[in-house]
């Protein structure tokens, strides 16, 4: 083998994008969805 790739083993992996958001996805969704359902109840007000 030769030294590049003995090297390339000793590298910690790539870091995932997806890893950094997953801690917060239980306090995005949540406040998601709220903002969602008052914009459609808003709305809902306004057209009547």
């Amino acid at each position: 083998m030769s030294e590049a790739a003995a090297d390339s083993h000793d590298s910690a992996p790539p870091s995932d994008p997806v890893e950094l958001i997953v801690p917060y996805i239980p306090v995005v969704l949540p406040l998601a969805g709220a903002v969602l359902i008052f914009l459609l109840a808003f709305i809902a007000v306004y057209m009547a």
